[in-house]
């Protein structure tokens, strides 16, 4: 009872605070049929002096929400299939710009959980943040051996603030199902279990030093992007030291110019690392505003905060390099079957309509400046299209669309004149030859057949005990003549076979 009290109580502070920046509409659009008490909620007329119309209603009130909220809300924003692209989109403009906690406090934080004093640990540490973010801030200090270092420390408090709101909103999406079916369709409740992950992982900063250290490790040898490195003697799950950056921010435009750094370049540089770090790794930097981003000499761009990154696999790259190529010269039907092939659209849809519906996203793009045509407005276009065809959520290729539409608008701001199509095309094209060639394919065959024949050890094992098993129970022809004991022969058989067979049937497609 008193808790049903204290959600009441919270969702009517929240209902209070959105309809105040006249952005509760934006919550109640998302349900086509609408319960009628929502209706009603419609009419709420509260008086504030707000001024004029605020041109991102919902991102303004959920920054005055505080600190949990906008990480919500960003969250939110990488799921545009569930609350719309208009509302997506809008959300991506939320900044992590929120007033900075005491540095006394930080340093106590610091102490316990790196358990030495501050003077033990740094040489220097300024108590003043030079960043404060939704979940935590970056103190400038310089360590005992003499190196200058960035230390993030976590909010206090921040991970009971999340729990509170994320139970209201349980509670609410709860509710919402009850009463309206599209609420039912979308599942709320499912979508805060998986912010709620999400956020959990972002909570312990040792998650994010360790995409870090890989995001390091994996663009060592690109001359035109680096990743601070972690010092993991003066990391914790609520403190992260890496290494400073002496760089300028990307917010920061006219100095990068003043500074005589070559802005088309670093464009250039931007869009190329991640690309790169999507198609060859599988792994990317998937918060790329220009606060996270900093230019330094010889244009090499500089990432920070890896609390959100982005993973595909292999099948999935194949996919999105398929798609992009196709798009950059006008081949539907590989878009197409690559969708197919992937399972994204059910083998039960018309492959015919669904080119038809692929090319009419491409056509009226053709014959337009390659400047003017959005990589990832293309991909939301065609996203939002193959929902018609059953198309299965892929919440994977939903980031990176994010994440490549964020990346796009950071480059036009640095070149307004940007061909992203000509900047990308490079990328693209080398990972379609290295790995869609049938020398490629061939070798991921023998690769998944020798992944299967190295288990066979394992697998066999486990045959052998159930045999053992099966030869104990009191049957008497049991050792003789069990069916199940021929069945889980045949079982081995056919994962030997199968492997195979496999290898031999990617040969013969060639």
């Amino acid at each position: 009872m008193f808790k049903w009290i204290f959600h009441i109580g919270r969702i009517v502070k929240i209902g209070h605070t959105l309809s105040k920046h006249d952005a509760l509409m934006d919550i109640i659009k998302l349900f086509n049929d609408r319960p009628k008490n929502l209706e009603k909620i419609r009419n709420i007329k509260l008086k504030y002096n707000v001024g004029d119309k605020p041109e991102t209603p919902l991102v303004i009130a959920l920054q005055n929400l505080g600190p949990g909220f906008i990480k919500i809300g960003q969250a939110l924003a990488t799921r545009p299939d569930i609350i719309g692209p208009e509302t997506a989109f809008d959300l991506l403009k939320l900044q992590d710009d929120v007033p900075p906690f005491s540095g006394k406090k930080a340093i106590e934080i610091i102490e316990a959980d790196l358990g030495l004093e501050i003077t033990n640990l740094f040489k220097e540490f300024s108590a003043e943040p030079v960043a404060a973010a939704s979940i935590a801030q970056v103190h400038m200090a310089r360590t005992i051996e003499g190196k200058k270092v960035a230390v993030k420390v976590l909010r206090p408090g921040i991970a009971k603030a999340f729990k509170r709101d994320l139970d209201a909103f349980k509670w609410l999406a709860g509710i919402a199902e009850l009463f309206s079916n599209e609420a039912r369709r979308l599942r709320p409740s499912k979508v805060i279990e998986t912010i709620a992950e999400v956020i959990s992982l972002e909570m312990d900063l040792r998650i994010e030093a360790a995409s870090a250290a890989e995001l390091k490790q994996n663009t060592k040898n690109n001359p035109h992007y680096d990743v601070p490195e972690v010092d993991w003697s003066r990391t914790s799950r609520r403190v992260l030291t890496t290494g400073w950056v002496d760089g300028i921010s990307f917010k920061k435009l006219e100095e990068i110019k003043s500074a005589g750094l070559n802005t088309n370049k670093l464009a250039e540089n931007l869009v190329q690392s991640f690309l790169g770090q999507a198609l060859n790794d599988g792994f990317f930097h998937a918060d790329l505003h220009q606060g996270n981003l900093f230019a330094s000499l010889d244009n090499k761009v500089t990432a920070i905060d890896f609390g959100i990154m982005g993973r595909i696999d292999l099948p999935t790259r194949r996919a999105l390099a398929n798609i992009l190529y196709g798009f950059a010269n006008q081949d539907y039907d590989r878009i197409a079957k690559a969708h197919f092939d992937m399972g994204y659209v059910p083998k039960n849809q018309d492959y015919v309509n669904f080119k038809q519906a692929i090319r009419a996203i491409g056509e009226p793009v053709v014959g337009r400046p390659l400047s003017e045509i959005s990589a990832g407005k293309l991909l939301g276009q065609l996203f939002e299209t193959t929902t018609r065809f059953n198309m299965s959520t892929q919440p994977q290729l939903i980031l990176l669309q994010k994440t490549m539409v964020t990346a796009e608008g950071v480059a036009l701001n640095l070149n307004p004149d940007i061909n992203m199509w000509e900047v990308s095309r490079p990328i693209i094209e080398k990972w379609v030859a290295e790995n869609l060639n049938p020398i490629a394919i061939i070798k991921d065959a023998f690769k998944v057949t020798f992944d299967t024949l190295s288990r066979l050890p394992q697998i066999i094992e486990g045959v052998e005990k159930i045999v053992d098993q099966a030869k104990q129970m009191p049957s008497p022809n049991m050792q003789r003549r069990n069916p199940f004991i021929l069945v889980l022969y045949g079982l081995l058989a056919g994962i030997l076979g199968s492997a195979l067979f496999y290898s031999l049937y990617i040969m013969l497609q060639l």
